[in-house]
């Protein structure tokens, strides 16, 4: 019995260590996920160029990061232009951002894709994004986006 509890400790630490985001400021140089570096990149104002003649593009962009999951660093948006963000997931889950990412400089490397998100799903992100509940409220229609699963971050000046 004691075994058991003792494993059930363990294996309970574990997941809550894995639900947060790293600690600290997410320096430049810092990398998330898959180690990649910089070569190749493209910025990410060509992202819906690239996405109107495939559903998908394997492609490796740099990007201004506006904001991250406040919670756990699970997500994170990216500006793509003046009007027009991005929004990213990290692959399987796999690995997260830190909350102090806002305003950093980032090249990520992934699956970039268009979505069409759901009311629901919308305001579950600007819960998690520390929205007003005013701005939550004005969430009332489904929204095509660019969103990007990524395998690699790395922050860079």
């Amino acid at each position: 019995m004691k075994t058991l509890a003792i494993t059930l400790a363990v294996i309970l630490s574990n997941f809550i260590a894995v639900a947060q985001a790293p600690a600290g400021m997410a320096n430049v140089g810092d990398n998330y996920g898959k180690k990649i570096n910089q070569d190749g990149a493209i910025s990410i104002s060509e992202l819906p160029e690239l996405l109107k003649s495939k559903d998908t593009v394997a492609v490796k962009v740099r990007a201004k990061a506006l904001a991250s999951c406040a919670n756990k660093g699970c997500w994170m948006t990216l500006k793509i232009d003046e009007n027009n963000e991005a929004f990213v997931k990290m692959k399987d889950y796999g690995f997260f951002v830190p909350t102090a990412i806002s305003g950093k400089n980032v090249v990520l490397e992934g699956i970039a894709f268009t979505k069409i998100t759901s009311v629901d799903e919308l305001k579950h992100y600007a819960e998690d994004g520390k929205k007003s509940q005013a701005e939550i409220d004005a969430i009332t229609k489904p929204k095509k986006e660019i969103r990007f699963l990524a395998d690699g971050i790395l922050i860079v000046k």
